[in-house]
């Protein structure tokens, strides 16, 4: 669950959030009378995100004939 803070309470405080977004790695919600405004999280460069993708996509010669049961039980 993100951690939720006023915009008025970031200001002042805004290099000990940062601290704990790093230090925790949860994101943080800045809020302007109760709306979303602004997201901080950990940044990442995307590299892990495709690794874990990585080998789950399956090619398909036709993809529209029609897919075998095996290959369907595959997808889950």
């Amino acid at each position: 669950m993100s951690k939720t803070v006023s915009k008025s309470e970031f200001k002042p405080r805004a290099l000990e959030f940062l601290r704990q977004v790093e230090q925790s790695g949860e994101p943080l919600i800045i809020t302007d009378r109760g709306r979303p405004v602004a997201k901080i999280e950990p940044y990442s460069d995307g590299d892990e995100t495709l690794e874990r993708l990585r080998g789950l996509v399956l090619k398909y010669d036709d993809p529209l004939e029609p897919v075998g049961a095996e290959e369907w039980e595959l997808s889950e």
